[in-house]
This record gives structure tokens, sequence and C-alpha cells, in this order.
């Protein structure tokens, strides 16, 4: 785990924002997404892996009020810290691994893009799993987008794990059922295009 997080300091050490593969100026497809939830302002809402990503730049712009940030590297939160300035102090920043987060209280959003496809081991997606039912508030929703099964084997000098949409549902378990699922090509600042899966679900509310 220790070698994890070294391993993506890294990267945030030696890279820019700009040169990383999967950056964004704007994250149109998860904006998109969210979106279409109609959540309210009020709507607490993670973003797992979000490193250094825009999407809280927007999120905060739009005027939602509870959002978290969490990253394996402390070193990507900061460049986020940094560029929002004042901003930040309006965010929740978590440095841990997924695996290891126990979350204080709910999330109404559970947002993940590009983390989720580096783990590629049972007890991975299991540990992930379980910290996502653990997290999510009755009727919450989970965007998650991973590589498509057209999409790169590895990425940062990790393998990934690839999914199509009938695989993710099965990964993520019964807990949840999806409302909407699509495939996107996203173009890197190097030029080139790594193709996705999206999958937007909602917590099954447990029947008693």
């Amino acid at each position: 785990m220790e070698n994890l997080k070294a391993h993506w300091d890294s990267i945030y050490s030696t890279k820019q924002s700009t040169q990383l593969s999967w950056w964004q100026d704007i994250p149109k497809t998860s904006l998109k997404l969210i979106h279409t939830l109609g959540l309210p302002k009020s709507s607490r809402i993670i973003d797992i892996g979000g490193g250094d990503s825009m999407l809280v730049d927007y999120l905060l712009r739009e005027g939602y009020q509870h959002i978290s940030v969490l990253d394996i590297s402390a070193i990507a939160l900061g460049r986020a810290k940094d560029r929002l300035g004042a901003s930040a102090d309006a965010v929740e920043w978590i440095a841990t691994d997924i695996r290891d987060f126990h979350p204080s209280s709910g999330y109404d959003l559970w947002h993940d893009r590009a983390m989720f496809h580096f783990l590629t081991e049972d007890e991975q997606t299991s540990a992930y799993h379980a910290v996502l039912r653990e997290s999510i508030n009755k009727n919450g929703f989970v965007i998650i987008g991973t590589f498509s099964t057209n999409g790169p084997k590895r990425c940062s000098g990790l393998a990934t794990q690839q999914y199509d949409r009938e695989k993710l549902k099965l990964t993520l378990g019964n807990d949840f059922q999806e409302i909407r699922s699509l495939t996107i090509d996203h173009t890197t600042p190097g030029g080139v295009i790594q193709n996705f899966q999206f999958c937007c679900l909602q917590k099954i509310p447990i029947l008693k």
C-alpha cells in the first residue's frame, strides 16, 4: 500500500496536470450525468480518486455546498487546493487509500472517474465495494467511469481492469440499480484515444 502511495506521489511530483493522461479541462461527461440527477445543492458529494481533477472547481461554481475529494496522494490534493485558493476551505480533502476509508457520515453521490479500474484483484474490488456500501445514503447515487473493454490495459505504469456495462454492474453488486450507461472516447493531452465505460446507478433501499 505504501508503494502505491509512493507511486502516485511520484507521478504528481514529476508531471504537470496537463501531462497526465486522464486530464480534462472540463469534465463534461461527469457533469452531464450529475446534472441529470437533479441533486439539491446541499447534497453530500465525494469524488473518489479525484486528485487534482477540475470537477471540484465546477461543482463549487454551481453552488454545491458539501464536497469531499479523496485521493491516495496528498501531493495531488495539494495541487488542487493551491489551484482553488481560498475556495479550497469549502472542500473536505481526504488523503487515504479508498480501501482504508471509513466515512463519518453518508454521501448522496459517489463519483469515481478512472480510479476503480486500477483495482485488478478480487480482494481489492471487494474492499472497494464494502466501503461504497457503507458510504452511500439511502437512495444515493453512484457515477463510475472505467476503461471499457476497448480501453487500455495499462495506465501510468500500472495494470488496469477493463469493464463493459454488465461486468461493471456485476462487480458493484446487487445493491444498486442502473439508471444510465454510456461509453465515451477520452482524448488524452498527448492525443491518444481512450474508451471509457460510464455507469450511473442508484442504491436500492433495503426492505424490512
